[in-house]
C-alpha cells in the first residue's frame, strides 16, 4: 500500500496492520499517523520526520480481512481500555526522534 492508500484506509476507518497483525495504523487526536505494537503499546511514527517516506516496505501493509474476505471496518480501541492515541501511562504518543 502507498502511504496515500494507508493514510485514507485508516480515515475511512478500516484496520491497517504493517508486517503483522500486531502492528496497527492509528491516526492520534494530532493528526499524526502512528504504527503501534499492540502487546505493548509501543509506537513509531508511519513516515520519516518530513512525512515522505514510509516507516516500512508498501508491501508489508495491508487490511484487516474477515474469513469471508470482507474488510474489517470494525472496533480499533485498545483490548486494555485505554484510549486511542494515548501511551501506556497516560504520555503522549510521539513520532520516533520526539520521544522523552
Amino acid at each position: 500500500m502507498t502511504l496515500d492508500e494507508i493514510k485514507a484506509a485508516v480515515d475511512a476507518g478500516q484496520t491497517v496492520h504493517w508486517a503483522n497483525t500486531g502492528y496497527v495504523v492509528h491516526k492520534d487526536r494530532l493528526g499524526q499517523y502512528l504504527i503501534i505494537y499492540q502487546p505493548n503499546g509501543s509506537c513509531i511514527g508511519l513516515t520519516d520526520r518530513e512525512g515522505h517516506r514510509l516507516n516500512g516496505k508498501e508491501a508489508e501493509f495491508f487490511i484487516a480481512r474477515l474469513k469471508d474476505g470482507v474488510e474489517n471496518l470494525g472496533n480499533q480501541s485498545r483490548p486494555n481500555g485505554q484510549g486511542r492515541g494515548v501511551a501506556p501511562g497516560g504520555a503522549g504518543a510521539f513520532p520516533l526522534g520526539r520521544q522523552l
